[in-house]
């Protein structure tokens, strides 16, 4: 009785994988067919569109941009210690919305590892809450070893929301050293 019992149950079990096998096989083959399916409908509806019909990519530019309105930004740096400070460019035109990178140069003019912070202030004042930065070498403490030179981006756009009136923002970077002389130099 035990091993008809144990056929039986293997008959099941092997008739319950076999459901299982087709049942992966037809969901892996749903999934497969629904490829081409979503592509049509998404051309058919204008959506999600990477292609065109030649078969080339769309770049389409980015709609948050200003293109009616430029701005004058103009770029400044301070050095308050032992270094040499200073904007790789002085000043550049950019529209509203666009992403864009400037460069500062800072030089470690002393024979010794410095540690210094930048600071930023903005003109006009009502500028500020407008000059977003991405990137920036102000949002951590630069280390900087003996006669290091080094260039360190700042990656910002404006608020299309800037009053119109504004024409010119100057971004302006105060550099300086923090905690004073290296321990291992005072030594």
């Amino acid at each position: 009785m035990e091993s008809q019992h144990q056929t039986e149950t293997r008959g099941l079990n092997r008739t319950m994988l076999g459901k299982l096998i087709v049942i992966a096989v037809l969901m892996f083959g749903f999934g497969y067919a629904l490829i081409p399916v979503y592509k049509q409908l998404c051309e058919v509806l204008g959506i999600n569109v990477l292609t065109q019909p030649d078969g080339t990519v769309s770049l389409d530019k980015n709609t948050q941009v200003d293109l009616s309105r430029s701005v004058t930004v103009e770029f400044d740096g301070n050095a308050q210690g032992p270094w040499r400070f200073r904007p790789v460019q002085s000043s550049m035109k950019v529209h509203p919305g666009e992403l864009v990178t400037v460069m500062y140069e800072v030089v470690n003019t002393q024979s010794r590892t410095v540690n210094a912070q930048a600071i930023p202030s903005y003109a006009p004042q009502s500028a500020t809450p407008h000059f977003k930065k991405v990137e920036c070498f102000c949002f951590k403490q630069q280390t900087l070893k003996p006669n290091e030179a080094r260039q360190m981006p700042v990656v910002f756009f404006i608020d299309p929301a800037l009053p119109k009136e504004v024409k010119t923002i100057t971004l302006s970077y105060t550099f300086f050293e923090v905690g004073g002389l290296d321990k291992t130099a005072a030594q």
